[in-house]
């Protein structure tokens, strides 16, 4: 039990590295936090520090999903009292675990990004399968609507069923897939209700696919 809530306290704290403010120490400029829409992630980076700046916090981001669910869960234990948790289940425990940590960091007040980078490094380490259908939904979804937000949701919605039809909606991949959607839908209510409304940012220059199907 011990190793166990190490593990996941070390997850959490690594996912609490926020790729934003790394970038921001190494590269110097404005708290992500007081530009644009007020988000540490790498669409808010994007917005408002450019292609390069936004690059790092996305690699940041992602690095620490995957490290967080593969790296940390192998990690030798020095002790004879084992958690007794299998490695795969573990990888879950500690995914769920760096993606609280970006969302809700402790050093940061509590204030993080969405989780969208982080759970992206996660389900390539522990869905490595799913990981193409994520991409291509993704990505079709940003060249069709221009909506990142959209295609974000779209994309765990993709590892959702992908888990369920590979391995059944109560497996662990499963239900682990879900409550990362569940986290993803919670982190995004104010999108999706703008979505709703008509009024969230749209990337109109990622519109390539849509422009070139009004040809």
């Amino acid at each position: 039990m011990i190793e166990l809530l190490v593990k996941v306290l070390a997850a959490y704290l690594l996912g609490g590295v926020m790729g934003g403010d790394v970038m921001r120490r190494l590269r110097g400029g404005p708290d992500l936090r007081q530009a644009g829409s007020g988000n540490v992630g790498a669409t808010n980076a994007l917005r408002t520090r450019g292609a390069g700046f936004a690059v790092g916090v996305l690699a940041i981001d992602i690095g620490k999903g995957v490290a967080a669910a593969l790296a940390i869960p192998a990690l030798p234990w020095p002790w004879p009292q084992s958690s007794g948790v299998p490695v795969l289940l573990l990888g879950y425990l500690c995914g769920l675990a760096a993606a609280l940590g970006h969302c809700y960091p402790a050093f940061q007040k509590f204030h993080g990004g969405k989780g969208v980078a982080t759970l992206s490094g996660v389900f390539a380490a522990l869905l490595p399968w799913a990981m193409p259908w994520m991409v291509a939904v993704f990505a079709l979804t940003v060249m069709l609507s221009g909506y990142v937000s959209l295609a974000s949701l779209l994309g765990a919605l993709t590892a959702w069923a992908w888990a369920a039809l590979h391995g059944g909606a109560a497996s662990p991949a499963g239900r682990f897939a879900l409550a990362m959607l569940a986290l993803l839908v919670f982190k995004h209510r104010d999108n999706i209700r703008r979505l709703l409304a008509g009024s969230e940012h749209r990337f109109d220059k990622a519109m390539v696919l849509r422009r070139w199907l009004a040809r």
